[in-house]
C-alpha cells in the first residue's frame, strides 16, 4: 500500500479529495458579499466613469458613449437605477473602487490583475497598443525606430504597460506620461511638435484621426489587451458574478458586437468629398430636391443653397439616411427633434427638409442678440451638428481666453477644446467632439460656395484652404519613464 502510494501520489490525493467531498457533501459557497443586495435595496447602482469619447459624454442625443451604454444596460438588466459620476483620472477611478467608494469602475480601465482591492470583470473590447507618430517623419514601423523619439503615452491607461514589456528589449527606450491628458491631448501635441509620437488604442486613434490630419499610425504594438469594469475586491462576488453573467448574455447576444460597431466601427460624420464628387451630385440628386428646398428657404428666410449645402452635410441628398444612432432621413433629424417640428416621417423628403430648415431656424432665435451675421448662421449650424448646451460652453470657454463669444472665428477656436479636460471640466455640458461641429461648418461652407459658383453657371471654384489647427494651451508636466540602462 505505501509502494502504491508513493508511486502513485496525484491518483492518491484525487482519491482522498473525492472521498471528503462525499463525506461532507453540503460545503458553503464562497459568500456572495452584501454590495448586490445593497444596489438593489437602494434601487441604483453607483457607477464611476470618465468623460471622454470612448467612455461617456453628452452627445446630439443626450448621454452616450461606449461604456455609458454598457452601464445603463446592465442597470436595466439589474432592475435598479443608473447613478453616473465622472471623475477625472483612471487613477481616481481606481481609488474610489478600491476604497469601496462607488459600486463600479468603469472608465476604458485596462485588465490589470496587479491591481489589488479590486476585482476585474469579463473583458468587455480588445484594447490594441498603437503607435501614432507626426505626419512627415521618417515612418516610425518598428520598435527600434522608437529610440530617441519624445513619446508621450496616458498614466494607468496600460499603453504605457506594452512600452515597459518593449523597454525590457530595448533598455535604452524612454517615453512620457500624465493623468492629465486625453488622446486628443497627445494627438495635437504631436501635431504641433511638442511630441514626435504618442502610444494611444488603435480604436481610440479612429475615433480621432479626422480631427488631426497631420498624425499618422506607425504600427500595434505588443499584444492586445482588454477593457474591463472594477469592482470593490472587499465587497464579495455577487456584483462581479451578476456583471459578468451580463457581459457574456450580451457577448451571445450579439448586442456587445453591435454596440461595439456603433461606436467605434465607423466615422459620425460626413467628410468633405470632394468637388468633383460633389458636381456629380448637384447634377444627378440635387434636381429631385432644388424645389422642396427652395419652398423651405422661403418659409424659413435661408438662402436655399444653404439648406442645401447642410442637406449634404448630413445625408448627400439620400432620404432614406440611417445613421447607427437612430438619426434620419435627407436632413438627418433626430426622434426628439422631428417631434419638436412637426414631423411624423422622417423618411420623406419633403417632411424632412421643412423639418430640417425650421428647427435650423429655431435654434438661431436662440441665440444672442449680440451675434451679427453671417457668424450667427455658422454659430447656428455648429449648435445644429453638436447641440445648443456645447456651442455655449464654446462660447465660454471662448471668452475666458480672452476672446469674443459672440464671433464665431473665437469660437470656433474654442470648439475643439471641449476635446480636453483642462476646459471642458469648467463648463457646464462637459466632454464633446469639439472638433466636429468646427469641420462641419467648414464643410457646409465649402458647399455652399460651391453653389453659388453652380447658380450663377461658373465652370470653376477653388476649395477653401483648412484652418491652421488651435494651438492650444500649455501642456501639463509629465512623468519620465527613463531608459533602464
Amino acid at each position: 500500500m505505501l509502494k502504491a502510494l508513493a508511486r502513485y501520489p496525484r491518483r492518491w490525493a484525487l482519491l482522498a479529495t473525492a472521498l471528503v467531498l462525499l463525506l461532507v457533501p453540503h460545503l458553503p459557497s464562497p459568500p456572495e458579499g452584501p454590495l448586490l443586495e445593497e444596489i438593489r435595496a437602494r434601487d441604483f447602482i453607483q457607477v464611476l466613469t470618465r468623460n471622454t469619447p470612448t467612455t461617456y459624454y453628452q452627445g446630439r442625443q443626450g448621454p452616450t458613449g461606449f461604456e455609458y451604454e454598457l452601464v445603463r444596460r446592465f442597470a436595466e438588466h439589474l432592475g435598479v437605477s443608473l447613478s453616473l459620476e465622472t471623475t477625472g483620472t483612471i487613477s481616481d477611478v481606481l481609488h474610489a473602487v478600491r476604497q469601496g467608494n462607488v459600486d463600479l469602475g468603469s472608465a476604458a480601465l485596462p485588465l490589470d490583475a496587479t491591481q489589488r482591492g479590486i476585482h476585474f470583470s469579463r473583458p468587455i473590447l480588445e484594447l490594441q497598443p498603437l503607435v501614432v507618430f507626426r505626419r512627415g517623419m521618417p515612418p516610425v514601423d518598428t520598435p527600434q525606430e522608437l529610440l530617441g523619439l519624445s513619446i508621450g503615452t496616458i498614466a494607468d491607461s496600460g499603453a504605457s504597460l506594452a512600452l515597459r514589456e518593449l523597454q525590457k528589449t530595448y533598455p535604452e527606450l524612454s517615453w512620457k506620461e500624465s493623468a492629465d491628458l486625453e488622446v486628443a491631448d497627445l494627438l495635437h501635441m504631436i501635431e504641433a511638435d511638442e511630441l514626435d509620437a504618442a502610444v494611444i488604442y488603435a480604436h481610440q486613434f479612429k475615433l480621432n484621426r479626422l480631427f488631426f490630419p497631420g498624425v499618422e499610425d506607425g504600427f500595434s504594438l505588443g499584444k492586445p489587451m482588454t477593457l474591463a469594469w472594477a469592482i470593490p475586491a472587499s465587497s464579495g462576488l455577487g456584483l462581479l458574478r451578476e456583471a459578468n453573467r451580463f457581459i457574456d448574455e450580451l457577448r451571445e447576444q450579439g448586442l456587445l458586437d453591435t454596440l461595439i460597431e456603433r461606436h467605434f466601427g465607423h466615422d459620425d460624420y460626413l467628410e468633405y468629398v470632394g468637388a468633383r464628387l460633389f458636381i456629380r451630385h448637384v447634377h444627378q440628386r440635387l434636381p429631385k430636391y432644388e424645389a422642396l428646398f427652395k419652398e423651405a428657404a422661403r418659409q424659413t428666410g435661408f438662402d436655399w443653397k444653404l439648406l442645401a449645402a447642410l442637406g449634404y452635410q448630413e445625408s448627400h441628398w439620400e432620404p432614406e439616411a440611417t445613421s447607427p444612432t437612430g438619426v434620419r432621413g435627407l436632413m438627418m433629424l433626430t426622434r426628439p427633434t422631428a417631434k419638436q417640428v412637426g414631423v411624423d416621417n422622417r423618411l420623406d423628403p419633403e417632411q424632412s427638409i421643412d423639418g430640417g430648415a425650421r428647427y435650423l431656424l429655431s435654434v438661431k432665435k436662440r441665440l444672442q442678440e449680440e451675434i451679427q451675421e453671417p457668424d450667427r448662421t455658422w454659430m447656428a449650424l455648429a449648435a445644429y451638428n453638436v447641440g445648443l448646451g456645447h456651442l455655449y460652453d464654446a462660447q465660454r470657454i471662448a471668452e475666458m481666453r480672452g476672446g469674443n463669444p459672440y464671433s464665431w472665428a473665437d469660437v470656433r477656436e474654442a470648439l475643439p477644446l471641449l476635446q480636453k479636460r483642462e476646459w471642458y471640466e469648467k463648463v457646464r455640458h462637459g466632454y464633446a467632439r469639439g472638433g466636429e461641429p468646427v469641420i462641419y461648418v467648414r464643410n457646409i461652407r465649402r458647399y455652399y460656395e460651391v453653389l453659388n459658383y453652380v447658380d450663377r453657371s461658373q465652370q470653376q471654384f477653388f476649395q477653401l484652404n483648412q484652418r491652421a489647427p488651435d494651438k492650444g494651451e500649455d501642456a501639463p508636466l509629465f512623468d519620465v519613464v527613463p531608459p533602464v540602462l
